[in-house]
């Protein structure tokens, strides 16, 4: 490879060179830099300004209507919102230890009513819980007693003792109007947490929810993403005027924890049963009088050789009742089907008030919506033949417990 040499001289020039350079650049930035220095903070002045005037638009946080809601909301319908613990005593091998479980109710009115969910005053075996403690806004603690239930919507009464002024009351609204989308809050005690207000809209309206106690559906129910966890059941779900239109009774949720799906019983369905519940101890209701009804289906069809592919084939009737009253036959060969034991043979329910029946919640939404006394028009097949019987509806036996 050739070397390069550079002379003395030419190193001379060089810096010479150099150093001239260096003193134009100076020279230049000293006439022009201030003006370009200038010009650009002056262009991110401007976009601060513009971004404070966006910022502007945007009411104050301290402030903020939606906050302010909240708080005002929480503020007036806390105190009227309790803790209620449950405890059942467990008897083990060798000793007997008490099992607690928690939720939370709404005060009804100054005599000391309190609105649940049955789930959370329920006993170990069925009925009620052996202890029911029933704690205030105020910090005190009183003994609650049972006053009556109504396990197919999952709602429960409860009275405490207690002095009429330390009762905060929660109002109740109407659930007949409800829409998605509209904005409701949830306060309880989740995980124990006194008085935990959470908020949300409405994200889905009449979902069909089964009782977990009795496998009855419950209509109307309301889902919300207002987070909602273990101790929130029993709690009211709230309108922006604190009026409540739902009772806090179950979440979906893989983990156990709050994953923005929860369901709340509508509070209309509670209104309509309140009475009598104080005054009975147990929600009356209309009834076909007839037992679980076996679902025909095509392959049962197919298999018993019935006149029709859909259908509720009566397996018993209750003498006496209404469905006995008006004709309807159930049947009288026993099987198992589902761990259940139907009698094949009886009349097949078709429809009722023009209904199609394929299923039982469909039997359940028709029934549910009358009052004891109304009629209804139950068409069957009984072998080959259509018939149409008017049936008054009677009261559904109380049910024992």
């Amino acid at each position: 490879m050739k070397a390069y040499q550079i002379s003395a001289k030419q190193l001379v020039g060089l810096a010479l060179l150099t150093a001239f350079f260096a003193g134009t650049v100076v020279v230049v930035y000293d006439k022009i830099g201030p003006a370009l220095w200038g010009r650009w903070a002056g262009a991110k002045e401007n976009e601060k300004n513009a971004a404070e005037a966006v910022i502007a638009e945007i009411t104050d946080p301290s402030v903020a209507m939606d906050e302010k809601n909240n708080s005002e909301v929480y503020k007036a319908i806390s105190p009227g919102v309790v803790n209620i613990t449950s405890t059942n005593y467990v008897q083990s091998w060798f000793d007997v230890y008490p099992q607690e479980g928690s939720g939370s109710g709404s005060i009804l009115d100054k005599e000391g009513h309190i609105l649940t969910n049955y789930h959370v005053v329920q006993g170990q075996n069925g009925g009620y819980a052996q202890q029911l403690m029933v704690s205030l806004a105020n910090g005190k603690n009183y003994k609650a007693t049972p006053v009556g239930a109504d396990p197919d919507n999952d709602i429960a009464i409860i009275k405490i003792n207690a002095p009429a002024e330390s009762l905060s009351l929660v109002p109740l609204g109407n659930s007949g109007e409800l829409f998605v989308g509209k904005k409701v809050l949830a306060i309880g005690n989740p995980f124990g947490l006194e008085r935990t207000l959470t908020t949300g809209v409405i994200s889905g309206l009449a979902r069909p929810l089964h009782s977990d106690i009795t496998n009855r559906l419950i209509e109307g129910v309301i889902q919300t993403d207002a987070a909602i966890n273990p101790g929130n059941s029993g709690g009211p779900l709230l309108d922006s005027r604190g009026r409540m239109i739902g009772i806090n009774t179950m979440i979906y949720s893989p983990s156990g924890g709050s994953v923005g799906i929860g369901f709340a019983v509508p509070v209309d369905t509670a209104k309509r049963i309140i009475p009598d519940i104080i005054k009975l101890g147990y929600a009356r209701k209309p009834s076909l009088g007839i037992t679980a009804p076996l679902p025909v289906n095509q392959s049962i069809a197919n298999q018993l050789r019935l006149p029709v592919e859909e259908g509720l084939m009566v397996s018993q009737v209750y003498e006496g009742g209404a469905a006995d009253k008006a004709g309807i036959q159930g049947g009288n060969q026993p099987v198992r089907y589902q761990r259940q034991t139907f009698y094949l043979g009886g009349d097949i329910i078709t429809a009722i008030d023009g209904q199609p029946m394929r299923v039982y919640d469909d039997l359940d939404r028709v029934i549910n919506r009358k009052n004891i006394g109304d009629k209804v028009k139950v068409e069957v097949m009984r072998g080959e033949k259509k018939l149409s019987f008017d049936v008054t509806l009677t009261e559904r036996p109380r049910p024992r417990g």
